[in-house]
C-alpha cells in the first residue's frame, strides 16, 4: 500500500551533521550562499556560465561546430540562471497576501501531489517527485497557487531533499505566521539511479511536523489522507 510505503521511507531530518553514504556534509537549512552571490546581473551570469560549458565541452571532445552542438552553452547558462536555479535569487521568492479566515475554517488544509523538479548538489543531477503540504490558519489563508510556488521556488535550486523539506516547511510558519505546519516530499534522486550504485527503483521520503502535526493523531490523519487516491 502506498500508505505503509511513505511512513517507512520518510527519513528524520539532519538539518546538521552528514549524509553517511557519501560523506556530503549537511550545515543547516539555508542554502550556502557566497556574500557576492548577486552582484553580477542574470545576463552576465549567463554570459559567463556560457563561457565555462563551451570549455567543459570542448575538455570532453565535442565538436562545437556542428550545428546540434554550437548552441549548447548559451541554452544551459540561460536554462541554470532562468530556470534550473532560478530559485537561487530572492528577487524571484513568491510575492504573497493573505486572506481572513472568514470561515472560521480550523481544520488541516491539505495540498498534495505537488510535482517538483530539483538537481543534486553534490552532482547537479535531477531530483523529482511530490511534495505534500499541510497547516493550520491561525487566522489567515493563502491562495492554493502560492504553496505550489513555494515548493517550486525552493526547488528551483541545487539542494539536498532534507533541506528542501525544512525550507517549505519554515518559510510557511513564516508567511502563515502559523507553527502547525506539515510537509512531506518523497523523490527520485538520479544521481542514485543514473551513476554510482545504479538503483531505479528507491525513492526518497523526507518529513517536517511542526505544532499540531506532532500530534500522532493529526499526523496520521494527514498521513492517511495524502496516501487515499
Amino acid at each position: 500500500m502506498r500508505q505503509k510505503e511513505i511512513a517507512l521511507n520518510i527519513q528524520p531530518i539532519k538539518p546538521l551533521g552528514f549524509d553517511e553514504d557519501e560523506d556530503h556534509p549537511i550545515t543547516s537549512y539555508d542554502t550556502p550562499l557566497r556574500e557576492d552571490a548577486f552582484l553580477l546581473s542574470d545576463d552576465e551570469k549567463i554570459e559567463k556560465i556560457e563561457s565555462h560549458f563551451r570549455e567543459i565541452m570542448t575538455t570532453l571532445g565535442l565538436d562545437l561546430t556542428d550545428d546540434s552542438l554550437n548552441g549548447t552553452p548559451k541554452r544551459v547558462a540561460k536554462m541554470f540562471v532562468k530556470e534550473a536555479f532560478s530559485g537561487l535569487n530572492p528577487a524571484n521568492r513568491p510575492n504573497t497576501r493573505l486572506f481572513e479566515n472568514k470561515y472560521k475554517y480550523d481544520q488541516m488544509l491539505v495540498e498534495k501531489d505537488i510535482t517538483f523538479y530539483s538537481h543534486c548538489e553534490h552532482h547537479f543531477v535531477p531530483i523529482y517527485g511530490k511534495a505534500h503540504v499541510a497547516y493550520f490558519s491561525s487566522g489567515k489563508v493563502i491562495g492554493l497557487s502560492k504553496i505550489n510556488r513555494f515548493v517550486q521556488f525552493f526547488a528551483k535550486r541545487p539542494q539536498v531533499q532534507e533541506r528542501l523539506t525544512v525550507q517549505i516547511g519554515k518559510e510557511l510558519e513564516r508567511v502563515l505566521n502559523t507553527t502547525d505546519v506539515a510537509v512531506v516530499i518523497d523523490a527520485n534522486h538520479m544521481c542514485v539511479a543514473s551513476r554510482g550504485v545504479g538503483d531505479t527503483n528507491s525513492k526518497t521520503g523526507t518529513a517536517y511536523f511542526s505544532g499540531k502535526f506532532r500530534d500522532e493523531n493529526v499526523k496520521r490523519e494527514f498521513l492517511n489522507y495524502i496516501n487515499t487516491k
